[in-house]
């Protein structure tokens, strides 16, 4: 049996530690739970803790998701790379989606937004490790990537996230995140402000990611348990 309440107060305690240590209120941090592939009742457990957003890597689950707790008071934050052609899927069902990797998918989620008359957030999705199998906009590449989407008036860009590589080098899973900050801040000195959220960090390194400036962890296994074996 998983304690989904206790793992949640367990996470939080770490998240606070973090904070302590770097000087951060901890106040600044949420705790994003991924629910993909865990059953409804773990996701019930963590609404019961007082938790209202939960995070699904695959469109057509995020769908399922919503549809099977409409009568709750709960969003779903799409996490997972989308292809575009799950566009609809995102414009209709989620609350936000936190891993726009390129302008194609930004023109096709405008199309689909602009005809159900809704606005998205968006984060936009940053590859700081520079692993070719990581999808995202190249750091030098996200401002013109932002000045690009000053047009689509049915997505708001509300900040960037990042996965660091998964190694046991803390120097480099430190520098990514890092690295996500720079730019984030560089979008700061050029836009007046702006860009707030810094979604960073995983199970296996939020802790350093809230060390270097993260506003939303993405904790899947942490909370949840190992995932189900899927088939």
């Amino acid at each position: 049996m998983v304690d989904v309440v206790g793992n949640l107060s367990a996470a939080r305690a770490r998240i606070e530690a973090a904070c302590a240590r770097v000087g951060r209120d901890p106040g600044g941090v949420e705790l994003l739970p991924i629910s993909k592939t865990h059953p409804a009742a773990l996701i019930r457990d963590a609404l019961a803790a007082g938790h209202r957003r939960f995070g699904e890597s695959r469109p057509q689950e995020l769908a399922r998701r919503a549809e099977e707790f409409a009568g709750d008071d709960v969003s779903w934050v799409a996490v997972g790379r989308v292809q575009t052609n799950k566009a609809r899927l995102i414009a209709e069902h989620a609350a936000e989606l936190q891993s726009l990797d390129s302008l194609g998918l930004a023109d096709a989620l405008e199309r689909r937004l602009a005809g159900l008359g809704r606005r998205l957030p968006v984060l936009l999705q940053v590859n700081t490790s520079g692993e070719a199998a990581k999808a995202g906009f190249a750091p030098a590449d996200v401002a013109a990537a932002v000045d690009a989407l000053a047009g689509h008036d049915h997505l708001r860009i509300d900040g960037l996230m990042t996965m660091a590589a998964r190694t046991d080098d803390e120097a480099a899973v430190r520098g990514a995140f890092a690295a996500l900050r720079a730019v984030r801040d560089r979008l700061r000195d050029a836009h007046g402000g702006g860009f707030d959220t810094l979604s960073m960090g995983m199970s296996g390194d939020f802790e350093t990611a809230v060390e270097e400036g993260s506003t939303c962890v993405r904790l899947g296994t942490t909370i949840f348990g190992s995932r189900p074996p899927v088939g």
